[in-house]
Order: structure tokens, then C-alpha cells, then sequence
């Protein structure tokens, strides 16, 4: 681990001594459209024994393997024009069939995506450092996995990207609850960086039998991202987690007509972790309802998830304290959730669950659609015992989970869950931010003594003030 961990430190250090990469964003950029092509060529390799009929998407030429690939290949300024003005042009100008899904997202990616150096001499240095990862190693496969995804809790950490990780033991869980099936189709329509599908696709792994199961997989599993950065990665996260062909989509969910979404067009899980906060582009807002519109992207996205999911069909999402209540657009898209969806579970985090990137209160909601809401079981997580708050350094863990996955099974009523029906909900006006009603208090216990004494103590530095302040006006 520390061979990999050390080669991904060593070419980001590189990048440090480039005149054109400015910040981590930049330096993420670009590392992550290189580990795509090197990525990418292994694989091909692979599939080249496997079926010496396959070609690959990409021109022979501009193959990782023709022109990075050798220690002593080209450098310098040769090096900087055929990336600036071969290898991206071409790639962002592919031309692929319609159906060619690989060779469209090869175009996105590149589309969105920039080269940053400035300097051959150093991207040959971190060309050079990249290819002593072996991504057709089993090994360094599996170690890479985990310094990727360091480098994508390093991006998010980053406020001015806009990005929010979801900690990995969050989307765990939600997919654990969820219990994905082989051969159910299931997507994120704000996929990020790919979290959520990869912790999918591991669930889905351990019900793949033979070929027809994986092919199964690799068609079935969905997501949609907006802007080009975590797009890029969450392609390269998923070929990372040997899913061949990324079924990803380089576009705003919220942009398609809500009328248009038919019954070919659902799913059967949805798992996400929503933009909010956030205010959606310019007339997204126009593609829904008259009665649910609304600038507030986490109340979009949630219509648009009851609109995806099939009759049966069940969603685990990640909603902020903000869309559990409020009047107007924000009830009206509650009751929506509740009259045509049976929501019941809501597991309320601490505030700290995203630091130190986002210290909203959040909430995770699992719900099926088909079945109008009866009751809501509620679950409180706490934090570990003698731990104030989570931290980059003290994140949540999966661990912690298990006390609610035990509770899940057989639900009854303690000091952390409790049950609300929904005739309270809608005396309530459909406000879900119910508080814990069975939380005990902790009892302080009164001195009075110790409470003299403070007093004393305080009162003798009140009059010291006074008596000095005296003395001063005297002079």
C-alpha cells in the first residue's frame, strides 16, 4: 500500500513544480484524465488477449501506450503540443456511433476536462512515476481503490469545488438497508464521484454466479453527474471497480421534462446523496409541475426520485434538515413523498457526520413508492462514547451502524427511536423534523455550596474591578 500511496504522493509533488497547475483542483484534474488513459489501456490490453477482434475507442496513436508509455518517449515541448493540440482536440472531437457509449464518454471526458502543465521536462516526470502502477495487477488494483479514494476525500475537502464526499461507511449503510438485487435497475442521478454505485456494485459482486450475472451487472447499475470533474473520476472509479463499460451520463438530471419520465423509464432503487443548498440552473425549475417548483435543488431532486421509481420501488437518500420542513413548495413536496411513497425510516445523523466540508444537520430517508405513508419510524445516531464530534481524522464509521441494523430487523421504541403516525405528521403540516421525545435529559445536580462559592468568587472580582476603576478616577 505504501509503494502506491507513495508513487500517487510523488507525481502530485511533481505537479507542485509546474508553472500551469495552480491548486488541488487543478492538480486532481489532471491526475485523474492521466489515470484514465493509463487506465484505460491496460484494459484494453486486456481485452486485446482476450478477443483479438476488440479495437479500442481510442486512435492507436493517442493510446497511452504510443506515447507515454516509454520512460524515453517524446518530452518537453514535443510532449506539450501533442497533448495540446493532438491528443485533446482529437479525443474531445471523437467521432463514435450513437450507440458507442465507451467512446461518448471518452468525448465527455475530455470535453470538460484541460491540461494544466506548462512544462514537458516535469509531465514526463509524472508520466514516468504513473506507469509504475500495474492497474492489470490484482494487487495494485485493489490498493489503488483505497488511494483513490483518499484523493477523492481530498478533492471534496477542497470548499471551493463544490463537492461533498459522502463518507463511505454512510453509503454503506444506505445500500446495506436497500439490499440492491442482481437484475434490479439502479441509478443515482447525482452521482458525484460514483460513492454510491461503487459500494452498489461491491453489494452486487457476491451475487454474480457466471458471465450472463456480470453482464447483468455492468448494464443494470446507472448514475448521472453534471459537472466534468466528478464526472471524470466517478468514470474512472467504476473502471477501477471492473465495471468495463460506465453506464454514466455527463448531464443535469433536473433538466429532463418531468412529463417525459414513463414507466420504461424507471427504476427499481435509487440511492443518492442530492445537491442541496444549492439553487438549480436557469429555468430547470420549468421541466416540473406548476405546484412543485421551486430554485431549492434537494426539493427538485426529490420529486424527480419519486418520479424514477417504479411501483415497488425503494430509494435511500441523504436529505439536510431543510427539506424536512418549511411551508409552501417545501410541504407541498413532503406530502407528494408521503401520499405516494410509504417513507418508513428517517435515521437522523449528528451535525458532524460531513465535517469539516458541510456541518448541515442531516438525515437518511428510505422510503418505497407505491404505498402511501401509514407511520415513520424515527432512529437517532449518536456519537461514540467520549467523542464530541466527527472530523476528517475521526470520521463515521460503518461500525457505528450496527446498532441500527439490529434495530431494523426488530423496531421498538428507546431512548434513540421512536414511532410518529402519520395523522401526527399532517396535524403537523407533512413537518418531518420530529425531535427524539424520549431523549433523557441529564440531570445536574445542585450544590449549593459550590454554587456560594462561584458567587463569592465572582462578586470578589466584580468588586476588585470596582474598587481599581475608583482609584483610577482619584488620581
Amino acid at each position: 500500500m505504501s509503494n502506491i500511496a507513495g508513487t500517487i504522493k510523488s507525481i502530485r509533488d511533481i505537479f507542485r513544480k509546474d508553472p500551469g497547475l495552480s491548486g488541488d483542483a487543478q492538480r486532481i484534474e489532471q491526475l485523474g484524465w492521466m489515470i484514465f488513459l493509463k487506465l484505460f489501456d491496460d484494459k484494453d490490453k486486456e481485452k486485446e488477449i482476450l478477443n483479438p477482434k476488440y479495437r479500442s475507442p481510442i486512435p492507436a496513436e493517442l493510446q497511452w501506450r504510443n506515447w507515454a508509455e516509454d520512460d524515453e518517449g517524446i518530452t518537453g515541448d514535443e510532449l506539450i503540443n501533442f497533448v495540446n493540440n493532438k491528443l485533446f482536440p482529437t479525443l474531445k472531437n471523437l467521432t463514435v456511433a450513437a450507440d458507442d457509449r465507451l467512446g461518448i464518454t471518452i468525448r465527455q471526458i475530455f470535453d470538460g476536462t484541460n491540461n494544466y502543465m506548462k512544462s514537458g521536462t516535469t509531465f514526463r516526470q509524472a508520466i514516468n512515476k504513473l506507469n509504475e502502477i500495474d492497474f492489470t495487477s490484482s494487487k495494485d488494483h485493489h490498493i489503488f481503490n483505497v488511494i483513490y479514494e483518499e484523493i477523492l476525500q481530498g478533492l471534496a475537502a477542497k470548499k471551493d469545488t463544490g463537492e461533498f464526499y459522502t463518507p463511505r461507511a454512510v453509503t454503506q449503510f444506505i445500500v446495506d438497508m436497500v439490499n440492491p438485487k442482481l437484475g434490479e435497475k439502479i441509478t443515482d442521478p447525482a452521482c458525484g464521484t460514483g460513492g454510491f454505485l461503487v459500494c452498489t456494485i461491491e453489494h452486487l459482486k457476491r451475487q454474480v454466479k457466471n458471465i450472463d450475472d456480470r453482464k447483468t451487472l455492468q448494464e443494470t447499475v446507472t448514475g448521472s453527474e453534471l459537472k466534468p470533474l466528478p464526472f471524470m473520476l466517478s468514470v474512472v472509479n467504476l473502471i477501477t471497480h471492473d465495471i468495463e463499460v460506465p453506464q454514466l451520463e455527463n448531464g443535469d438530471s433536473l433538466s429532463r421534462e418531468y412529463t417525459s419520465i414513463k414507466q420504461k423509464d424507471r427504476v427499481d432503487i435509487i440511492i443518492a446523496n442530492p445537491p442541496f443548498g444549492g439553487v438549480v440552473g436557469d429555468g430547470m425549475e420549468t421541466n416540473f409541475p406548476l405546484n412543485y417548483r421551486t430554485k431549492e435543488s434537494a426539493d427538485l431532486f426529490l420529486i424527480l426520485f419519486i418520479q424514477l421509481l417504479k411501483d415497488g420501488g425503494r430509494a435511500g437518500i441523504v436529505l439536510p434538515d431543510g427539506s424536512l420542513t418549511g411551508d409552501g413548495v417545501k410541504q407541498r413536496v413532503r406530502q407528494k413523498l408521503l401520499e405516494d411513497c410509504n417513507v418508513h425510516t428517517i435515521v437522523r445523523l449528528p451535525q458532524s457526520v460531513f465535517a469539516p466540508y458541510a456541518t448541515v444537520n442531516t438525515n437518511l430517508i428510505f422510503f418505497e413508492k407505491g404505498k402511501p405513508t401509514k407511520e415513520i419510524w424515527y432512529y437517532e445516531h449518536t456519537l461514540p462514547d467520549g467523542q464530541k464530534a466527527y472530523s476528517k481524522t475521526k470520521p463515521i464509521r460503518i461500525e457505528e451502524f450496527e446498532p441500527i441494523k439490529q434495530w431494523w430487523k426488530n423496531r421498538e421504541e428507546s431512548e434513540v427511536a421512536w414511532k410518529v403516525s402519520m395523522q401526527t405528521i399532517i396535524d403537523r403540516n407533512y413537518d418531518l423534523d420530529v425531535k427524539n421525545p424520549n431523549k433523557k435529559v441529564e440531570e445536574v445536580e445542585l450544590n449549593i455550596g459550590k454554587i456560594l462559592s462561584i458567587l463569592k468568587t465572582e462578586n470578589n472580582k466584580v468588586s476588585t474591578i470596582i474598587q481599581e476603576l475608583e482609584n483610577d478616577l482619584v488620581k
